[in-house]
Order: structure tokens, then sequence, then C-alpha cells
């Protein structure tokens, strides 16, 4: 069964929220403040935040400016990864990843089913890894950050989550770019 093991130091994170919305701005931006809330109360680093509009190719550049930045180790996305003309977050997170992490979305919409029953089915929460950074994209709620953060992200960001957490293989995630 999966725990924490408190023989192993806790190590933090670099984490950047990006928000996707075409209405929120700082001052409204509940959903961008819990994962803020949730990763520093965790004592992970908030490495940098920001909001972009539903335009795919700015999401994407997005995306890859914060892999490129050597200070970042995960972006975590929320808003646009529902099923509308506009949410595009999901097709801007797959212009970047080099491998998806399909569980993921998996995992994600099991512990979205114990919360809100058949709704989680219009979710397309997704994670991948891109130039040794993960990248996870959650809906736009401020109930589904809270629930993939407490649920999920909270415990692989943790390198005493046992049996395996993400943080213990971050050192290998770009090793195929180190053979070149």
């Amino acid at each position: 069964m999966s725990r924490i093991d408190e023989t192993r130091d806790f190590i933090p994170v670099r984490i950047a929220v990006l928000t996707v919305s075409d209405t929120r701005e700082a001052a409204d931006d509940r959903s961008g403040d819990t994962l803020v809330a949730r990763l520093e109360g965790a004592g992970h680093i908030l490495a940098a935040r920001t909001i972009v509009r539903d335009e795919r190719d700015a999401i994407a550049a997005q995306l890859r400016a914060w892999c490129a930045d050597d200070g970042i180790d995960v972006v975590i996305s929320t808003g646009g990864t529902g099923l509308t003309g506009r949410d595009v977050t999901v097709e801007a997170h797959r212009d970047v990843y080099e491998k998806e992490i399909e569980a993921f979305g998996t995992v994600f919409t099991h512990v979205s089913m114990a919360k809100i029953g058949t709704s989680a089915v219009q979710s397309r929460a997704t994670g991948g890894v891109a130039q040794g950074t993960y990248l996870f994209a959650l809906p736009g709620s401020p109930g589904a950050c809270k629930d993939a953060w407490d649920e999920i992200l909270s415990l692989q960001l943790d390198y005493r989550h046992r049996p395996c957490n993400f943080v213990e293989i971050m050192p290998r995630l770009d090793e195929h770019q180190r053979r070149k």
C-alpha cells in the first residue's frame, strides 16, 4: 500500500501555475489560488504564475517557455480541459508532451467519480513530460484542483511517498536528450 516513508527527507519541488481563461484575472483566480495555497502548504516552491487566454498556441508557448526554464520542475495548468470549442488546453499540452502520463487522467477520473459522479466524464485532465519537466492540466474549478492536488499530486510530488513517486525519477526524465 502507499505510504509516506518518514525516513526520507522531503524535497521541495519548483512548481509553476498556469491559469487558462478568457475571463479570469489575478484578483479572481480561485483555482490558481487553490493550487498555490496547497503547493506552498506542502512545502513546495511557487516558481512562476500567470494567466493566459484559451488559445492553443499561447498555452503551448507558455508551457514550452517554462519547460526550458531550469528553475521549474513541474507545471500545473487549470482551465480549458472541458468539451467546448474554446477548451484547448489538453491539445496544447499534447503539442508539447514528449511522453504522456496516461494513467494521470484515469486516476483523476476515478477521484472525480467519487466526488461528482458521472459528471467526471466531462473532464479531460492530462499529464505528461517534456524537456525533463512534468506537465499537468486540470479542470478550472477550485474543487477539481483541490481533489487533484490532495488525492494525486501531493503524493506523487512528495519524495517520501512509497512505493514510488514522480520526484525520485526527475533526474532521469531527460536522459534521452543527454545521450545525444
